[in-house]
């Protein structure tokens, strides 16, 4: 088992995890039990989505591209709540 993906949240782990398997690659997600045991705190570092150490090179490029759309969506709502503070929660 490697470890493809360190996620910010849980439900980054699972979209990955989802996505991953969509495409065939059977994936898991570690240590999404523990992010109950640090409450509102990030689960950075803590959760992670592994695959199995042959799928790994495929994975390595939808992981990637995951990367990506995600780090457009936070700019992008980051961009909205310049617009309007009160449109969204901070993801500070």
């Amino acid at each position: 088992m490697r470890t493809v993906y360190h996620a910010e949240t849980l439900i980054d782990a699972q979209l990955v995890k989802d996505r991953l398997e969509a495409e065939g690659i059977p994936a898991f997600i570690a240590g999404q039990y523990l992010t109950g045991g640090i409450g509102q705190l990030p689960a950075r570092d803590i959760v992670s989505v592994g695959v199995p150490d042959g799928c790994f090179d495929d994975a390595r490029p939808i992981i990637d591209e995951i990367v990506a759309m995600l780090a457009k969506a936070r700019q992008e709502l980051a961009a909205h709540e310049d617009d309007d503070p009160g449109l969204a929660p901070s993801m500070a």
